[in-house]
């Protein structure tokens, strides 16, 4: 049955059978995309009649040189490269722990998992309390290594920084259930050469298990970058609707909502969002192409040198 040969009837029912999702797709993703793009050159727009006016390429020209919207830009940046990182750091950390430990593991595998199924707000509520100046855990526990309490709500410095700390914390559950998902997939048989090469836990770890995880971690990251260029409800619901102290918190889809929800500029959100997602294409299609020309699948082969192991 697996070698049948392909027939157009069979061709139709499956077309008939995914139908209905494709559909869904077009109106719900690619429509509103589409949309967007047309949309982002609206430059006189009656939004209740959908009456276009005027059309060109006065939004673009108005976000190049608006301040706000590059400073949403620069902090969009500083929130991806502080988050995504450490958050894959920690990530790999706590999986290969995990993986080791065979006790509870199933409990604690719920435990990292549970920020991932919780709802942001709910999320955002518990830290903006643990941030709290006055009463917040993050100055107790500062305060008993000496440390003076920080406002790290509502002083300008820090905003970012409380921003970066609840991504990590968030998107660590989903990171480590990948991760423990390609560990597994690992050949044990590398590993056993190493051993008996000579290897350490370290080496094995660095020259056997890490070039193995690279596609899992790959798409770790990439999925890590395409989340937080969209952050928006922890800025909302941390910051009580506000872009932080001094806008020290504002960042692309924020800049979006504003321009939409708040100022009724429909242009410029769809402007800033075509360009949100050039952003997001073009750091995407860099990670894909700079992946090609490594291959990390190979283990470094284990040899015997003077003086110890090298790998």
């Amino acid at each position: 049955m697996m070698n049948a040969k392909q027939t157009w009837k069979g061709s139709i029912k499956g077309w008939l059978y995914i139908l209905p999702m494709l559909i869904g797709i077009a109106i719900f993703s690619i429509y509103p995309i589409l949309k967007s793009f047309s949309m982002s050159f609206y430059t006189d727009y009656q939004f209740l009649t959908d009456t276009v006016l005027a059309r060109g390429w006065g939004n673009f020209t108005y976000l190049f040189s608006d301040g706000d919207f590059h400073l949403a830009v620069v902090n969009t940046l500083i929130y991806v490269a502080g988050a995504v990182p450490l958050t894959i750091i920690f990530s790999l950390l706590f999986a290969v722990l995990l993986f080791r430990i065979k006790w509870l593991s199933g409990f604690f595998r719920t435990v990292y998992f549970l920020p991932f199924v919780t709802s942001t707000i709910a999320i955002s509520m518990v830290w903006t309390w643990i941030f709290n100046a006055r009463s917040g855990l993050a100055n107790y526990f500062l305060g008993l290594v000496g440390i003076h309490p920080i406002d790290w709500l509502n002083d300008p410095k820090y905003a970012m920084l409380t921003l970066i700390i609840i991504s990590i914390w968030k998107g660590l559950g989903f990171n480590i259930i990948l991760l423990m998902a390609g560990l597994g997939n690992i050949d044990k048989r590398y590993m056993n050469a190493a051993r008996i090469d000579g290897a350490n836990a370290w080496q094995i770890f660095w020259h056997v298990t890490l070039p193995q995880l690279s596609p899992t971690i790959l798409f770790v990251f990439i999925n890590g970058v395409i989340v937080d260029f969209k952050v928006f409800d922890e800025v909302f619901a941390v910051f009580g609707g506000q872009p932080g102290p001094a806008q020290s918190a504002m960042t692309m889809v924020f800049y979006i909502y504003q321009q939409f929800y708040v100022m009724n500029q429909y242009g410029r959100a769809a402007a800033a969002s075509v360009i949100l997602f050039i952003m997001i294409l073009i750091v995407t299609v860099l990670q894909l192409l700079i992946s090609r020309h490594f291959d990390y699948r190979r283990p470094t082969k284990v040899r015997k040198a003077k003086g110890g192991v090298s790998l």
